[in-house]
């Protein structure tokens, strides 16, 4: 072997490293972008979509408002509720993410089916 291979190899597998690094860091800014600056941890809505804000835990609530394409939520905490179909399954959980304020968790990656926060209460 010659150190020109001995080099290009070390080349190589510093560049898979470096590759997999950068996935690792990508998955973990889709799955938590960041702690926003109250503390709670800060999660992706769904690409394409514009999401209600509702005023409870369900569709029977007002909308407040609606979320922009690209948004982030931070979410206080977490609640049942109505159940719901959305771009990460089916679910009855809802993200608090302000004072009075929840969108369905169907609509939030949060790389969980599960509870990722503090239940409401």
């Amino acid at each position: 072997m010659t150190v020109e291979n001995d080099s290009s190899q070390v080349q190589a597998q510093a560049q898979v490293q470096a590759h997999d690094q950068d996935q690792s860091q990508d998955q973990s800014q889709d799955q938590i972008q960041s702690l926003s600056g109250s503390g709670f941890p800060t999660f992706p809505v769904a690409p394409g979509y514009q999401v209600n804000v509702r005023t409870g835990p369900g569709t029977g609530y007002s909308i407040s408002r609606v979320l922009p394409l690209g948004a982030y939520v931070s979410i206080h905490c977490q609640c049942d509720g109505t159940t719901v179909s959305g771009p990460y399954g089916t679910t009855n959980i809802w993200d608090c993410v302000g004072n009075g304020e929840f969108v369905s968790d169907a609509y939030v990656k949060t790389g969980s089916d599960g509870y990722v926060a503090t239940r409401c209460g």
